[in-house]
């Protein structure tokens, strides 16, 4: 991300080595995990406007229409310096060889990737796609940097835990990430928002009310989840046995022998 804003911020350098900055860029992963954040701190970073298309919202019930609305949204993006963030691309640029999707929606994607080879190099034509593998391998082929956006792990939702909780923070904050495995830095901020609300109606401390959703939550996984939870929280030097036992309601002999049993293979 930080060399695509380079390249743009010095378009004169690359220009006396005979080069131009990326034109096109392809961000991948599932929702919630910053893509179109991403393309909106880009624009910030380049002082350029941003547009975003969403495709899905562009797809006529007549098909033959889609493509000059395309074309359209395509030439004013074009008519000036920016970043245009294609979002939802894979509505329109699937495969061809889907044997479900009509002519006209082939014809579609060829207009798309036609378009995508002229965009001018003082833009940044970005995409974005939540299903890569119902991309066409055509429009992979047409993008100068993919940039795959994964699932935070648990140290990143530690992080964006504690951005989202601001002073109210709980000092278990590494239980949370634990228990908020798998989920998106949209699902955590969507848990710490429902958390301060609850907090706000009943009067209590936000501090009480994430460690008790936190709980909730944990209470609906099964017994080899939550063992791993607490071996996790254990392992990392996060808690003791004993914490981690009142917190995920597995036994500290579990758990003990759990840990005996995973250092002897």
């Amino acid at each position: 991300m930080e060399q695509l804003r380079d390249e743009h911020r010095s378009a004169d350098r690359l220009a006396r080595q005979g080069l131009t900055p990326s034109r096109t860029g392809l961000f991948t992963g599932p929702p919630g995990v910053g893509k179109t954040l991403a393309a909106r701190w880009l624009a910030d970073e380049l002082k350029l406007p941003l547009l975003v298309l969403d495709l899905s919202s562009v797809m006529s019930s007549y098909l033959g229409r889609t493509g000059g609305n395309i074309r359209k949204v395509l030439d004013y993006a074009k008519s000036s310096p920016s970043v245009l963030l294609l979002d939802e691309l894979d509505t329109v640029a699937k495969r061809r060889d889907d044997m479900a999707e009509v002519g006209e929606l082939k014809r579609l994607v060829t207009v798309l990737l036609q378009e995508i080879d002229d965009w001018p190099s003082g833009s940044l034509l970005l995409a974005a796609t939540n299903h890569a593998e119902l991309l066409d391998p055509a429009v992979w082929r047409r993008f100068d940097l993919v940039v795959k956006f994964p699932l935070p792990g648990p140290a990143e939702l530690e992080e964006a835990l504690l951005h989202y909780c601001g002073n109210e923070a709980p000092s278990n904050i590494d239980f949370l990430a634990r228990i908020l495995q798998g989920s998106s830095f949209a699902d955590a901020e969507r848990f710490v928002m429902t958390a301060r609300r609850k907090a706000a109606l009943g009067g209590d401390r936000t501090f009480d009310v994430l460690l008790s959703m936190g709980q909730e939550r944990l209470a609906q996984m099964n017994h080899v989840e939550r063992l791993q939870v607490a071996l996790d929280l254990v392992q990392d030097g996060s808690l003791s046995q004993r914490r981690a036992s009142e917190l995920t309601g597995v036994s500290r002999d579990t758990i003990r022998r759990k840990q005996r049993a995973d250092q002897e293979q």
